[in-house]
């Protein structure tokens, strides 16, 4: 689960037990679960609907889903609530109105129906106040990065999924986007390996940085190409 949570970026969270019990060293902040959340979205498409489901009947028993929200607004179909003294009253909520999909979490509210009220005002907000925007499409090349040691000398760079991002309205045109590659590239690089991060700046203050990909393979070069290639890195 560590592994795994820090693979999605999820940088301030500790997992010590897999069923969300208190202990000293398990804990997780609002973004993290964001985090899991989208992933969760993105990556298992055919289990997501199970989370609109308002009650699931097995061995005669029926449980309704205790998010409030799927009663409430019809945008909403998941995700997961949770309650420990602790943590108090949690919920991961998301919605979609049009082709735009937010997510929002809210910790620590002292009930059922607060957790309630407070996601149902971000979910509002945001959805009054931003935009989703396709910043690129899935295997658009966003730049051409120098390789070492390889059969070529350069590697095409990109995402390996659509990539979104949501901005305040009317503040699109603001966005500016550079790559720095993680230099050197040393080849053998496979399709899909990290290669260098997107900066973006909005308004000219710094926003978001974004990992890009190879989208390509590139294969070592031969014996001679690779002593070239480590003659040119030391005087680099």
């Amino acid at each position: 689960m560590n592994r795994e949570a820090q693979r999605l970026g999820m940088k301030n969270t500790s997992f010590m037990n897999s069923t969300g019990l208190p202990h000293p060293q398990h804990y997780s902040t609002a973004h993290d679960l964001a985090l899991l959340a989208a992933a969760i979205i993105r990556d298992f498409p055919e289990y997501y609907p199970l989370y609109s489901l308002k009650e699931f009947r097995y061995n005669n028993i029926t449980q309704a889903n205790r998010n409030r929200l799927l009663w409430l607004d019809t945008t909403v179909d998941g995700m997961k609530t949770g309650y420990t003294e602790n943590a108090g009253y949690c919920l991961i909520t998301s919605a979609k109105r049009d082709r735009q999909r937010l997510i929002s979490v809210v910790l620590g509210t002292a009930s059922e129906s607060a957790r309630a009220t407070e996601s149902q005002k971000l979910l509002n907000y945001g959805f009054q106040f931003y935009d989703s925007v396709r910043l690129y499409e899935r295997n658009q090349p966003v730049a051409t990065l120098q390789v070492w040691k390889g059969s070529g000398n350069n590697v095409k760079a990109g995402f390996a999924s659509d990539a979104y991002l949501s901005l305040p309205k009317g503040q699109g045109d603001k966005l500016k986007a550079s790559v720095e590659s993680l230099q050197p590239l040393l080849a053998p690089i496979s399709a899909g390996q990290k290669v260098g991060i997107m900066k973006l700046a909005l308004d000219g203050k710094p926003f978001r940085e974004l990992p890009v990909v190879a989208l390509e393979s590139v294969p070592l070069a031969g014996i001679f190409g690779r002593g070239w290639d480590s003659l040119r890195l030391l005087f680099k």
